[in-house]
């Protein structure tokens, strides 16, 4: 029997990230051709026009967005059997390079992304169970968990790979059950913990047994393309991550700006509420911003002092970033 040679093509995605009235907002992409669901700026690696990824990363998401991006990190490689595939697809199989992308919204920027077919969305629409700035999120008690935790009683299937720790001490870590609290870095695990269990469209999409075996799904956020979600789960968590050790909320804030607004930031991404007095506090302390001498009156309220970040700090010391503490 002559020997299949796979063939492989890599292509490149984007997470592009701004923080706009209060909300986490990403760029997503519609593309009724491949898929009728939202999915992130995606284009193929070119090694002939492209010298490098970052390269065709940024030609991508202008050709698609009309958006030049400014920071840019890569996220990670995703490159599971199946990703951007469909039923009879006898195609290339496509290894991903994911990105992170932080930028401020200008007043046209959502006239122009609809002019290419795309638009901004909070992310906590993807994500409902991470915004806990009002609280903890009733979808967490009402859905989730309840799932998850007679899932977690269920014989692991057929052929599913041993993991070092069961499935309800995954539960417990995951989502801060039991004696751990909740940590918003972990939205990656969240996202794979439910996928794993057959509870998001995306897993009856790509076939898993877990979730053909159950009737209708619940309503856990907004779907996307073919893996898409999952690197945008992963983009969370490594913003979420990078805030307390870097000042990369200041990728995210216009040249000035008032503590309200920077506070409002922080907790967008975070998605915790940050207590007023603390917050201040912490970034008098980090030494992150200075006055500009001006005020603002944009909430009709008291004039509220501009402040702008310290760019010197970067060749003063290594900048911290806004340890905004623990979970709930």
């Amino acid at each position: 029997m002559p020997h299949r040679q796979a063939s492989i093509e890599i292509g490149l995605n984007a997470v592009i990230v701004s923080v706009s009235n209060g909300m986490p907002q990403i760029v997503h992409v519609n593309d009724t051709v491949d898929s009728p669901l939202n999915g992130l700026p995606f284009g193929p690696f070119d090694p002939i026009r492209h010298r490098t990824f970052d390269i065709g990363l940024r030609a991508w998401v202008e050709e698609q967005t009309a958006l030049r991006l400014g920071y840019v990190e890569q996220l990670y490689t995703f490159g599971d059997r199946g990703r951007h595939r469909v039923a009879g697809d006898e195609g290339p199989h496509v290894v991903s390079v994911g990105y992170l992308a932080l930028t401020r919204q200008t007043p046209n920027s959502e006239e122009t992304l609809a002019k290419h077919n795309s638009a901004w969305h909070s992310w906590y629409d993807y994500f409902p169970w991470e915004d806990w700035r009002s609280g903890r999120p009733s979808l967490l008690d009402n859905e989730i968990l309840p799932t998850l935790d007679a899932w977690a009683q269920e014989p692991p299937a057929p052929g599913e790979p041993p993991r070092p720790l069961a499935r309800s001490e995954r539960i417990h870590l995951a989502f801060g059950t039991g004696t751990t609290s909740w940590d918003e870095e972990r939205a990656l695990e969240r996202y794979e913990l439910l996928y794993e269990a057959g509870l998001v469209q995306e897993a009856r999409t790509d076939g898993r047994a877990a979730a053909q075996a159950r009737g209708d799904l619940p309503f856990l956020g907004v779907p996307m393309r073919f893996d898409h979600r999952r690197v945008l789960a992963t983009a969370i968590s490594r913003l979420r991550g990078k805030l307390k050790y870097r000042p990369v909320i200041f990728e995210l804030m216009p040249e000035t700006f008032t503590l309200t607004d920077l506070q409002t930031s922080v907790e967008a991404i975070s998605g915790r509420h940050l207590h007023k007095q603390n917050f201040r506090r912490l970034v008098e302390n980090a030494d992150l911003v200075e006055p500009t001498g001006a005020t603002s009156t944009a909430t009709g309220g008291r004039p509220a002092a501009l402040f702008r970040f310290r760019h010197q700090l970067m060749s003063e010391r290594p900048a911290p970033g806004l340890r905004v503490g623990g979970g709930r």
